[in-house]
C-alpha cells in the first residue's frame, strides 16, 4: 500500500476468466481491475523505495538460504520487471521470467538490454497454464501470483503447475499476503479513518477477499489474503513436502519507528537478525505483511 501498495509485492495473475473480467492480452488474461492497477503504478521501482526495501531484503535472504547451487534453472513466475530475476542471474542462475503483464515483460526486456544481464528467457504467461516442459525447473518462485488468484481452484492450479515443472527434489517459494495486513496497515498509515477502508478491512477479515471499490491506488486492488496455516495447507495439499511458512517482514513493517531503525546501519543489521530469529514463530506469522511458504517436490 505504500507507493503502489505495501501489500502488492511483485505482480499478479488473474483469479477468474470471464469475458467481462479479462484483459485483451494475447496470453494470460488478468482481471481488468488488477491490470488497471499495475498500469497506473510503478511495480518496477516499488521494492526499491523506503517501504519496499525490507520486503526485498528479507525475500533475498530467504532465497539465498534455500536455493540450490548455481547454475540451477529458476522459473520466476510472476517475476514482474525482474526485481529478483536479475540479481539471481548475476549470481549465475539460469533464470526464466514469466509475467502476466505485458508492461512488466517489456520493462524486463529493456532492463536486460540496458544492464547487459541476460536472463534465460523473458515471456508473458499465466501461472495456471505454463508453457514449460515438465521436470524443467530446479526452483520455482511464485512471489505474487497467489495474491490475485482469488479462487482456491485457481491457486491450486498455479501450485500444481509449479509442481509439474519442478524436477523431483526441486524447491518452491510461494508468497502470500497476510489476512491481517489491511487492518495493521490501515491503523499505521491513517487509512482507518476512512469508512470505505474500514469496509474493506471487514471483508478482508471475514473472507480474505480484498476488493477496492475506491479510486485510491494505495488501497490496493483485488486480491486474496491468506491466513498463515491456510497458505501452508494449500501448498501441502498440492503434493509438496517439507513445507515451512515464514514471515517475510515480521511485525517490523508497521512499526512507528521502523524507518529510523532501517536507515541506521547498526540498527538495520540487528533488526534483520531479530527478524530471522522470529520468522517461523507461529504466534508472530500473522503480523507480517507477507508470508513465504518454502517447500519441496518429493524426490
Amino acid at each position: 500500500m505504500r507507493g503502489s501498495s505495501r501489500y502488492c509485492f511483485i505482480w499478479r495473475f488473474s483469479g477468474t476468466r470471464s469475458a467481462e473480467d479479462v484483459e485483451d492480452f494475447p496470453v494470460s488474461p488478468m482481471r481488468k481491475e488488477i491490470a488497471e492497477h499495475y498500469r497506473h503504478s510503478n511495480e518496477a521501482e516499488r521494492l526499491f523505495n523506503e517501504w519496499g526495501e525490507l520486503e526485498r531484503f528479507r525475500t533475498q535472504v530467504i532465497l539465498a538460504r534455500h536455493l540450490p547451487a548455481v547454475p540451477s534453472a529458476i522459473f520466476d513466475v510472476g517475476g514482474g520487471a525482474g526485481v529478483y530475476a536479475f540479481p539471481l542471474a548475476q549470481q549465475g542462475y539460469a533464470v526464466h521470467l514469466i509475467d502476466a503483464m505485458e508492461r512488466h515483460v517489456e520493462q524486463a526486456r529493456a532492463r536486460a538490454i540496458a544492464s547487459g544481464v541476460i536472463l534465460a528467457s523473458i515471456r508473458q504467461g499465466d501461472a495456471r497454464r505454463l508453457d514449460v516442459p515438465s521436470n524443467e525447473a530446479d526452483a520455482v518462485l511464485l512471489l505474487g501470483p497467489l495474491y490475485h488468484l482469488i479462487e482456491a481452484s485457481d491457486r491450486r492450479q498455479a501450485l500444481a503447475e509449479a509442481f509439474r515443472i519442478l524436477r523431483p527434489g526441486g524447491i518452491l517459494f510461494a508468497a502470500g499476503i497476510s489476512r491481517f495486513a489491511s487492518l495493521i496497515d490501515g491503523l499505521s498509515r491513517g487509512f482507518f479513518r476512512d469508512p470505505e477502508f474500514r469496509k474493506i478491512i471487514a471483508e478482508d477479515l471475514t473472507s480474505g477477499l480484498h476488493r477496492n471499490p475506491t479510486a485510491n491506488l494505495e488501497y490496493f486492488t483485488t486480491a486474496y489474503f491468506h491466513r498463515p496455516e491456510e497458505l501452508s495447507n494449500e501448498v501441502r495439499e498440492t503434493g509438496f513436502c517439507n513445507v515451512k511458512t515464514l514471515a517475510i517482514e515480521g511485525p517490523a513493517w508497521s512499526a512507528a519507528h521502523f524507518q529510523e531503525a532501517w536507515n541506521d546501519t547498526v540498527q538495520r543489521q540487528e533488526l534483520l537478525q531479530f527478524l530471522l530469529l522470529i520468522e517461523s514463530e507461529p504466534s508472530a506469522l500473522g503480523a507480517s505483511g507477507h508470508l513465504m511458504a518454502v517447500a519441496r517436490r518429493p524426490g
